[in-house]
């Protein structure tokens, strides 16, 4: 497997308890589990894959830990590296801004010549009506979750995706 690192931001503890999850379902060991305000240049030149992770605050921005996290993101050399994301929101009160963080982090790595994996995935039975972490054709660039709304969902759509990125970490 390769080196792979999960990071998340977290406010409430919510993003952190999926970090973990996702981590458990991809195999990666508990302590590549780190906090973004923890995260350094280091970090990420010693790890092939990253999985990124971040709730949604307010009208879509990134959890505030996070843009310490981007700037040191910006820094870094992400070539040849495979990057994953996912994010957290709730899907009814903030039905257009769901999960945005998830597109702001694409943002930042799009052009920093990394492959990324687990996007293209179904907005189908989600409640949402609109998000930044939509590609051209409508799909998610990663793996949206929302624990408010659907609970009941989030382990199924956990296994899928990592069943999806578990050969591009081989």
């Amino acid at each position: 497997m390769k080196k792979t690192i999960v990071v998340y931001g977290s406010s409430t503890g919510t993003c952190e308890d999926l970090a973990a999850r996702i981590a458990t379902a991809l195999g990666v060991d508990k302590n590549a589990v780190v906090n973004v305000s923890e995260l350094t240049p280091e970090m990420i030149s010693e790890n092939e894959a990253l999985v990124l992770g971040s709730a949604t605050w307010g009208c879509g921005e990134l959890q505030d830990d996070w843009y310490d996290g981007v700037k040191v993101i910006q820094n870094a050399d992400l070539n040849g590296k495979v990057v994953a994301l996912f994010g957290c929101g709730d899907s009814e009160s903030y039905g257009d801004t769901f999960c945005d963080a998830i597109g702001l982090l694409y943002q930042e790595i799009q052009k920093k010549g990394c492959t990324l994996v687990g996007n293209g995935i179904s907005t189908d039975g989600y409640l949402h009506t609109d998000s930044a972490a939509l590609d051209a054709d409508g799909n998610f660039l990663g793996l949206a979750l929302d624990e408010v709304n659907q609970p009941e969902l989030t382990d199924s759509r956990i296994a899928a995706w990592a069943e999806q990125i578990a050969p591009t970490l081989q």
